[in-house]
């Protein structure tokens, strides 16, 4: 199951360059936090708060419940981190989106795939394990979301595949996507061809013409 935390938020009624700006040098991220039921809001987070949380997460899904501070008092709202954009240069965090959830409704998502075992193909044949799908799409509810789907891949062979068909889902979680969708494949080693380099063309040996000999010693 992914990971719940909770995080401090405040309500952020102030948008703009000059604005980011300010929420910057006192050390807050702007953020936003929208779903199918409120109205999207802007909202400010503490820069070393998300930089932890993010930090010690497992996986890609993280179920945060936001605690905003309003004039009115403290809101809670579930919501699961959408997307973080970072600084292209630095790696700062610039924005984060979150997407409210309901514990009580399904969640449309996708969670990375993660092997483990050593596949027989390649430990006993030389063979190469080729991941082609990195994240498969789910659904199910927020208690139940899985930070990553764990695949045992050790029982394949050479030539041998797993598809999302094959993939054993934890209680609660439902495949969504592609089901002949091929996930893990065990491909034969590779052979270095030697056959260009043997059955290459010899380059013809280059005769030099023989000097004629100087004329004291022809005749000698």
């Amino acid at each position: 199951m992914a990971k719940q935390v909770k995080l401090s938020a405040q309500h952020r009624t102030h948008v703009g360059r000059n604005s980011v700006k300010q929420l910057r040098s006192r050390g807050a991220v702007p953020a936003n936090i929208y779903g199918p039921k409120n109205e999207p809001a802007n909202i400010e987070i503490n820069e070393k708060d998300i930089k932890r949380l993010l930090a010690h997460a497992s996986g890609e899904n993280i179920l945060v419940e936001l605690e905003i501070k309003e004039e009115k008092g403290t809101k809670s709202r579930l919501s699961l981190i959408q997307e973080v954009q970072h600084h292209p240069v630095r790696g700062d965090i610039l924005h984060v989106d979150f997407l409210e959830v309901s514990m009580d409704e399904l969640l449309h998502t996708e969670v990375p795939l993660e092997a483990f075992g050593e596949a027989e193909g390649v430990k006993n044949y030389g063979g190469l394990l080729e991941q082609l799908v990195r994240h498969i799409s789910i659904e199910c509810l927020p208690k139940d979301l899985p930070e990553s789907i764990r695949v045992d891949v050790s029982s394949l062979g050479i030539g041998q595949a797993l598809h999302v068909r094959d993939l054993v889902m934890p209680s609660g979680v439902v495949v969504t996507g592609d089901p002949d969708l091929t996930v893990f494949l065990v491909a034969e080693p590779k052979v270095e061809d030697t056959s260009k380099t043997e059955d290459a063309p010899q380059a013809p040996e280059v005769i030099k013409e023989k000097k004629p000999a100087a004329e004291g010693e022809a005749k000698k």
